[in-house]
Protein backbone atom coordinates (compact mmCIF):
# COMPACT_ATOMS: atom_id res chain seq x y z
CA UNK A 1 0.00 0.00 0.00
CA UNK A 2 1.32 3.38 -0.93
CA UNK A 3 1.32 5.78 2.19
CA UNK A 4 1.02 9.96 0.99
CA UNK A 5 1.85 12.03 3.33
CA UNK A 6 -0.31 15.01 4.92
CA UNK A 7 1.83 17.42 2.96
CA UNK A 8 1.83 16.25 -0.45
CA UNK A 9 -1.92 15.50 0.03
CA UNK A 10 -2.49 19.31 0.54
CA UNK A 11 -0.16 20.63 -1.97
CA UNK A 12 -2.72 20.43 -4.71
CA UNK A 13 -6.24 21.59 -4.85
CA UNK A 14 -7.28 18.43 -6.76
CA UNK A 15 -5.63 16.06 -3.99
CA UNK A 16 -4.42 13.55 -6.69
CA UNK A 17 -2.95 11.41 -4.17
CA UNK A 18 -5.86 10.96 -2.58
CA UNK A 19 -7.79 10.02 -5.32
CA UNK A 20 -5.67 7.35 -6.45
CA UNK A 21 -5.94 5.83 -3.26
CA UNK A 22 -9.75 6.09 -2.75
CA UNK A 23 -10.07 4.57 -6.51
CA UNK A 24 -7.84 1.34 -5.03
CA UNK A 25 -9.90 0.72 -2.31
CA UNK A 26 -12.19 -2.34 -2.77
CA UNK A 27 -15.27 -3.49 -0.66
CA UNK A 28 -14.38 -4.75 2.94
CA UNK A 29 -11.29 -2.78 2.61
CA UNK A 30 -10.83 -0.34 5.61
CA UNK A 31 -8.83 3.33 4.72
CA UNK A 32 -6.47 4.02 8.49
CA UNK A 33 -5.36 7.76 8.56
CA UNK A 34 -3.57 9.41 11.32
CA UNK A 35 -5.94 12.30 11.85
CA UNK A 36 -9.21 13.28 10.47
CA UNK A 37 -7.35 16.77 8.95
CA UNK A 38 -5.58 14.65 6.71
CA UNK A 39 -8.31 13.50 4.90
CA UNK A 40 -10.41 16.55 4.33
CA UNK A 41 -10.18 20.21 4.72
CA UNK A 42 -13.77 20.74 5.58
CA UNK A 43 -16.80 18.65 7.05
CA UNK A 44 -18.15 18.79 4.04
CA UNK A 45 -15.39 17.31 2.20
CA UNK A 46 -15.53 15.16 5.03
CA UNK A 47 -18.83 13.40 4.94
CA UNK A 48 -18.49 13.16 1.10
CA UNK A 49 -15.48 10.69 1.75
CA UNK A 50 -17.02 9.07 3.90
CA UNK A 51 -20.37 8.63 2.12
CA UNK A 52 -18.56 7.50 -0.74
CA UNK A 53 -16.52 5.02 1.16
CA UNK A 54 -19.69 3.73 2.91
CA UNK A 55 -21.40 3.46 -0.29
CA UNK A 56 -18.18 1.37 -1.41
CA UNK A 57 -18.34 -0.88 1.42
CA UNK A 58 -15.21 0.63 2.97
CA UNK A 59 -14.38 0.98 6.42
CA UNK A 60 -12.77 4.02 7.69
CA UNK A 61 -10.42 4.25 10.58
CA UNK A 62 -8.99 7.52 12.47
CA UNK A 63 -6.09 6.45 14.76
CA UNK A 64 -5.69 9.90 16.77
CA UNK A 65 -9.82 10.33 17.11
CA UNK A 66 -10.18 6.26 18.00
CA UNK A 67 -13.01 6.15 15.21
CA UNK A 68 -13.82 3.30 13.31
CA UNK A 69 -16.79 3.73 11.13
CA UNK A 70 -17.79 -0.23 10.47
CA UNK A 71 -19.24 0.05 13.84
CA UNK A 72 -22.43 1.98 14.73
CA UNK A 73 -20.47 4.11 17.41
CA UNK A 74 -17.75 4.63 15.39
CA UNK A 75 -20.01 6.38 12.84
CA UNK A 76 -22.10 7.97 15.57
CA UNK A 77 -18.30 9.49 16.89
CA UNK A 78 -17.58 11.11 13.52
CA UNK A 79 -21.18 12.35 12.74
CA UNK A 80 -20.62 14.16 16.43
CA UNK A 81 -17.05 15.14 15.47
CA UNK A 82 -18.65 16.66 12.32
CA UNK A 83 -21.09 18.58 14.06
CA UNK A 84 -19.04 20.08 16.59
CA UNK A 85 -17.08 20.93 13.73
CA UNK A 86 -19.44 22.79 11.88
CA UNK A 87 -20.48 24.28 15.16
CA UNK A 88 -17.29 25.83 15.48
CA UNK A 89 -16.74 26.80 11.84
CA UNK A 90 -20.09 28.70 12.59
CA UNK A 91 -18.74 30.79 15.57
CA UNK A 92 -15.24 31.53 14.28
CA UNK A 93 -17.41 33.11 11.28
CA UNK A 94 -19.63 34.64 13.73
CA UNK A 95 -16.46 36.20 15.76
CA UNK A 96 -14.91 37.23 12.64
CA UNK A 97 -17.59 38.71 11.17
CA UNK A 98 -18.12 41.13 15.05
CA UNK A 99 -14.60 41.83 14.97
CA UNK A 100 -14.70 43.40 11.45
CA UNK A 101 -17.79 45.62 12.28
CA UNK A 102 -16.28 46.53 15.56
CA UNK A 103 -12.68 47.42 13.90
CA UNK A 104 -15.00 49.66 10.82
CA UNK A 105 -16.81 51.23 13.54
CA UNK A 106 -13.88 52.20 15.20
CA UNK A 107 -12.42 54.34 11.86
CA UNK A 108 -10.41 50.97 11.15
CA UNK A 109 -9.24 50.87 7.38
CA UNK A 110 -8.64 47.79 5.54
CA UNK A 111 -6.95 47.12 2.55
CA UNK A 112 -3.88 48.14 1.58
CA UNK A 113 -3.40 52.29 1.51
CA UNK A 114 -4.49 54.07 -1.47
CA UNK A 115 -1.84 55.85 -3.70
CA UNK A 116 -4.02 58.75 -4.56
CA UNK A 117 -3.85 60.63 -1.61
CA UNK A 118 -5.59 64.30 -1.15
CA UNK A 119 -2.79 66.07 -2.26
CA UNK A 120 -1.98 63.80 -5.06
CA UNK A 121 -5.46 64.05 -6.25
CA UNK A 122 -5.18 68.27 -6.22
CA UNK A 123 -2.11 67.29 -8.37
CA UNK A 124 -3.39 65.44 -11.08
CA UNK A 125 -6.57 67.64 -11.29
CA UNK A 126 -4.03 70.83 -11.57
CA UNK A 127 -2.19 68.17 -14.49
CA UNK A 128 -5.14 67.30 -16.36
CA UNK A 129 -5.68 70.89 -17.65
CA UNK A 130 -2.59 70.77 -19.73
CA UNK A 131 -1.75 66.39 -19.68
CA UNK A 132 -3.47 63.51 -21.22
CA UNK A 133 -3.85 60.82 -18.57
CA UNK A 134 -0.87 58.40 -20.02
CA UNK A 135 1.17 61.74 -19.08
CA UNK A 136 -0.19 61.95 -16.01
CA UNK A 137 -0.12 58.50 -15.36
CA UNK A 138 3.77 58.29 -16.28
CA UNK A 139 4.28 61.42 -14.12
CA UNK A 140 3.00 60.03 -10.79
CA UNK A 141 3.27 56.16 -11.23
CA UNK A 142 -0.15 55.58 -10.89
CA UNK A 143 -2.15 52.83 -13.06
CA UNK A 144 -4.98 54.43 -15.50
CA UNK A 145 -7.65 53.34 -12.92
CA UNK A 146 -6.25 55.30 -9.97
CA UNK A 147 -6.27 58.56 -12.40
CA UNK A 148 -9.73 58.63 -13.47
CA UNK A 149 -10.69 57.42 -9.61
CA UNK A 150 -8.55 60.58 -8.45
CA UNK A 151 -10.03 62.40 -11.34
CA UNK A 152 -13.65 61.14 -10.62
CA UNK A 153 -13.11 62.53 -6.94
CA UNK A 154 -11.73 65.94 -8.08
CA UNK A 155 -14.91 66.37 -9.57
CA UNK A 156 -16.66 65.29 -6.98
CA UNK A 157 -15.17 67.66 -4.28
CA UNK A 158 -15.93 70.62 -6.80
Amino acid sequence: MHCVSRSTVFENVYWPELKACLRALRRGDTLVITRIDCLARSVVDLLSIVRELEKDGVALKVLDQSIDTSTAAGKAQLQMLAVFAEFETATRSERQADGIAKAKADGTRFGRPTKATPDKVAQIRTMRETMTVPQIMKATGLSKASVYRALDQASLAE
